[in-house]
């Protein structure tokens, strides 16, 4: 399948908040927990849908921070022995998608990003989007507005927000 097809059977989709967003959130956390069992990680639920102010993709983020010393290559091996799709791997970071199906998208879908510990941007980006709730509205603005042109283009659509999501990094860094 090409990435236009995937693109085309996956569209970005923007809902509001649902509640459930966290528990499940909290549950995939877990699991991971228990999968990654003896590894040295720290686990956090980021991106839109930790963000209850906002509007969302339907699609669960969360962090793995993990040590440099770590073997990622039996990260990697146990993830997707666990059903996770590696969708990009590098020596200081990997991306694994759970949910996306040949009918599309499951109820419950997520995104796991492992980084090296400490580089959680997207930690200081949640928390001060929930702490300044006007900001968090202009980034869902944001969002509507490049919905229309992005909605089968997900790296686009993500690059079309980078300088905005800099800017408030930037923000949080100095408090």
């Amino acid at each position: 399948m090409t990435l236009e097809e995937l693109w085309e059977l996956f569209p970005i989709v923007l809902t509001q908040h649902d509640p459930r967003w966290t528990d499940w959130a909290e549950e995939e956390m877990t699991s991971l927990s228990r999968l990654l069992s003896g590894f040295n990680i720290r686990l956090s639920h980021i991106g839109s849908t930790a963000i209850p102010s906002i509007m969302a993709k339907p699609i669960v983020d969360i962090l793995v921070e993990i040590s440099a010393e770590t073997d990622w290559k039996e990260v990697k091996k146990r993830m997707e022995c666990a059903g996770y799709i590696c969708m990009s791997a590098s020596d200081k970071r990997m991306s694994f998608n759970k949910g996306y199906t040949p009918e599309g998208y499951a109820e419950r879908v997520f995104h796991i990003h492992f980084h090296l510990t400490g580089d959680n941007n997207e930690i200081r980006f949640r928390d001060y989007l929930i702490a300044h709730p006007d900001i968090a509205k202009e980034y869902e603005g944001l969002k509507l507005s490049l919905l229309p042109r992005f909605k089968h283009n997900r790296d686009a659509y993500t690059e079309a927000k980078t300088d905005f999501v800099r800017r408030i990094c930037g923000l949080a860094r100095k408090i």
